[in-house]
Parts: structure tokens; sequence; C-alpha cells
């Protein structure tokens, strides 16, 4: 039997951004996929357009399975620490409200590379606006080779890009003490027991996300951007980590030069 995936949607009086995502997720051809919609209690519609989601995916295929949990919550990264102790799926993809897989294969293209060798799988992503229109191709690209020590130039790989082996996610739950950058140390952990594991971390050579712009994280830039510099530290040392910076900040300038 083919792996099977576990995609988490974190929601929050989502209603006008949602169903997009529910159809992009419904629309795969891949039949092995668990979408567990781990909600914050919203007061909006939000709760309704998933249970009618519900009712559609039973009728679509008994393989595809979906799991509603609305309750309050610490913000984003607690409810997804709530989806990765849930998740069943031999991998796990957190795709949340307003993203979107760009073709109804997407995830058959991905999960044909996964394997008993294979930690994480990543790709290109894209951003769109509040409609769901494409508006570039993000700026930071995936590198051919991935580590965890390329996310020194970075966040070169998009969260919703970031295919991670479920069981060493579920090792690796979100450090609640960020609460705009947890991703990024989430990934790096995650990347780090990969490798001490001799797991493959596999570039897809495609886009495999649609990433919508004004998320929490572009909403709160500046913090977000501290928060960044301390998961760099964390992972990468402080003098290295301030050296990086220093080379950022002239790199900026002669750019604009």
């Amino acid at each position: 039997m083919k792996a099977k995936i576990s995609v988490v949607t974190i929601t929050y009086n989502a209603e006008a951004v949602l169903q997009r995502t529910l159809d992009s997720v419904l629309s795969q051809s891949y039949p092995y996929v668990e979408h567990l919609i781990i909600d914050g209690a919203s007061k909006d519609e939000t709760l309704a357009l998933a249970e009618q989601y519900r009712e559609e995916s039973t009728e679509k295929a008994a393989s595809h399975e979906v799991v509603i949990q609305s309750e309050p919550d610490h913000g984003i990264y607690d409810a997804m620490n709530k989806g990765l102790q849930n998740a069943t799926g031999d991998y796990v993809l957190f795709l949340n409200a307003g993203d979107t897989l760009p073709a109804t294969d997407t995830l058959e293209l991905v999960m044909d590379k996964a394997g008993d060798g294979v930690g994480v799988l990543y790709g290109h992503t894209d951003v769109v606006d509040g409609e769901g229109n494409f508006l570039y191709h993000r700026r930071l690209q995936p590198p051919e080779r991935l580590s965890w020590r390329s996310f020194r130039q970075g966040m070169l790989v998009c969260h919703q890009a970031f295919y991670a082996r479920t069981e060493i996610a579920q090792n690796n739950p979100y450090d609640l003490q960020y609460r705009f950058s947890a991703d990024v140390d989430w990934c790096i952990r995650v990347m780090k027991e990969a490798e001490r594991r001799g797991l493959q971390l596999v570039n897809l050579h495609t886009v495999v996300a649609n990433y919508l712009e004004e998320g929490a994280t572009t909403k709160n830039h500046k913090a977000s951007l501290r928060e960044r510099y301390l998961v760099m530290q964390r992972h990468y040392g402080v003098l290295q980590t301030f050296l990086l910076h220093c080379w950022f900040v002239i790199r900026a300038f002669i750019r604009k030069a």
C-alpha cells in the first residue's frame, strides 16, 4: 500500500479564504489523504465550511479522511502541535487557510518520491493574493541539496513546501517560546534529526505550494525577523549569526547602490 499523507490546516475565522484550500486538497488525485482541520473556536462560518467539506470527502473516496477539531488554543503553533499529535500519515504537510496545492496531481508527485530512506521532501513556492491569483515566485529558492545548515541563508524552503516524515515531526513539536518563527526552528530541527538518521532530503524540482501573501509572519515582519535571529543563534552560534547578518546588510546596500 502507498504511503499516507496528513495535511494539517490551521483555521480561525477563515471563511473568506478556507474554501479554496479545501477544494485544493479534495481535488487531489492521490487517494491516501488525511486532512486535519485544527480550528481555534471560530466565530464565523469556518466550521460550517469544514463540515460540508467532510461530507463531500466521504462521498468522493473512503481513503480521503477529514478530521475536524475546534477549541480555543494558545496561538498558531499550539494549534500546529495539536495537528502533529493527531496525524496518522507517513508524512505531514502544513497547508493553512488560504494556501493551496498548485495542481490536482501535486500530492501524487510528492508521494511518488517518498520512501523508507526519505526524511523530508521539499519544493518551490508561488505567492498568491487574497483571491488566489498568482503574484510572484517566492524570492528565496530551495537549494539543489538541502541540509539544516542551508537555513543560515534564510528560510530557503517555505513551510508549506516542506513535507516531513511524521515520526520525526512528532518528535520535534513546535517550540512555543517563538510566536512568529517557530516554523523556521521546527524545519531546522526536523532536518537535523533526518540527518542523524541518515535519511535523504529530496528536492522535488517543482512548485508544490501556493502561499497566501498576508500570513501572520508577514503582518508581524519586524518581530518575526527578531525571532529568526534568535533561532539562528540557537542553531548556528552567536558569532556566525552576527557575521552572516553583517554580510546580509552589506549585500543589501550593494544591491541598492
